[in-house]
């Protein structure tokens, strides 16, 4: 039994291209659900499991992670940064926190957010000297992840993302225990792409007759596509309220649920109506007679009178003119090959765009940053960033 306090890496290096045009300006861990970043809610339970210190590995867009956890002092942990400059791989993001591990240690995407209990299994495990070992749980897609193959307790194999035929709902969870052993194992793994810690894994199951599991449970919220964020939003949404007005409404004029968070200094007009599964970020303005449901709306953006968003993301400093409409039925959505059914969406919008005056988004628009909008348009496809959209 190893007498070392587990350490924790995470891995906050990514882009996260599917998530554009949220990330042209942020890393995907940085992007607020329930008005905090996704990577918070993994550093507070890293440290409600009793994990003191973290290793994040940054990269794209560091400074946005950097700058908002600092040192870990506010979340009761101590964090080290390592950078991996060029994403060459989850098992090469791992190797370049060597030099911050000296014992053993979990390891958790910065995008995934998961129950404190499972973290704390992961590091007992690692602590009693049970090493690698791996969590796993069930989805009803599991395609899109890593597919597990194995048996009880042993984990043989994890294929990601199969193309052929999947006769298991079993995934890999993404929480992991290593000795510092392990970063040999992924040193000498050979690919012939991108140094996957899958890889490295699979390399080690076939050399040892398998790799350690546990089956995770609770919450398990994972972001891959835009509409993610809705799904996990509201997974992560407060039943509490807490609403403030400056321009003299009062909740009689309102029409609140109470599954919605909204930050500090938000302004909501009379006869507003904000339903359920709603994040509305600081310094927001909703105008007088519009509707926002399921919705994310990020800090500093203007939501015009009469606008109704509905399964809807805006990004920052926006601005969403008078008698808008964001919304539409669900439809069939095609990512990188994959065809996603029934997925409601009505739109998404980037930072530092202005949509005119009775536009319509509708059905999986998506409207990159710093686009400006004409009055009255109609968008039901991507807009690429800094475009002008005319009427006609």
């Amino acid at each position: 039994m190893s007498e070392q306090p587990v350490q924790a890496i995470i891995l906050a290096a990514g882009e996260g291209r599917r998530l554009t045009p949220l990330t042209n300006r942020r890393p995907k861990p940085m992007i607020p659900v329930a008005n905090k970043p996704l990577l918070e809610y993994i550093v507070e339970a890293v440290a409600t499991a009793g994990v003191e210190h973290l290793t994040l590995v940054v990269g794209y867009n560091q400074e946005r992670i950097r700058n908002h956890f600092a040192d870990g002092e506010e979340w009761g942990v101590t964090i080290t940064y390592v950078e991996q400059a060029t994403q060459l791989g989850t098992g090469h993001a791992v190797l370049q926190a060597e030099s911050a591990v000296d014992g053993p240690f979990v390891v958790l995407n910065g995008d995934r957010i998961v129950e404190p209990a499972s973290i704390e299994r992961v590091a007992a495990a690692v602590r009693d000297d049970t090493h690698p070992v791996v969590t796993t749980t069930t989805v009803e897609t599991p395609r899109e992840y890593g597919v597990i193959t194995g048996d009880g307790e042993t984990v043989r194999n994890i294929e990601e993302k199969p193309e052929g035929p999947v006769e298991t709902n079993q995934i890999n969870a993404g929480i992991y225990g290593f000795s510092p052993a392990f970063f040999e194992t992924i040193r000498t793994t050979h690919t012939n792409g991108e140094l996957t810690l899958t890889a490295a894994l699979n390399e080690h199951a076939r050399e040892h007759g398998g790799i350690g599991r546990l089956t995770y449970t609770g919450q398990w919220l994972d972001v891959s596509n835009l509409w993610d964020l809705l799904r996990v939003n509201a997974g992560l949404i407060e039943t509490e309220v807490t609403s403030h007005s400056e321009d003299g409404a009062t909740h009689e004029q309102e029409t609140v649920a109470d599954d919605i968070v909204v930050a500090d200094s938000v302004r909501v007009g009379p006869n507003v109506t904000i339903g359920g599964n709603t994040a509305v970020g600081r310094n927001v303005t909703i105008e007088a007679n519009a509707v926002v449901e399921n919705a994310i709306i990020f800090p500093d953006t203007v939501i015009g009178a009469g606008a109704v968003i509905r399964d809807a993301v805006i990004a920052s400093n926006v601005r969403i003119g008078p008698n808008v409409t964001v919304d539409g039925p669900a439809k069939t959505m095609v990512v990188e090959d994959t065809v996603h059914r029934d997925i409601e969406l009505g739109g998404v919008v980037g930072d530092n765009t202005t949509i005119g005056a009775g536009a319509t988004l509708t059905t999986g628009a998506v409207v990159g940053d710093d686009v400006d909008t004409d009055p009255g348009v109609t968008i039901d496809s991507r807009i690429a960033a800094g475009t002008t959209v005319r009427r006609g």
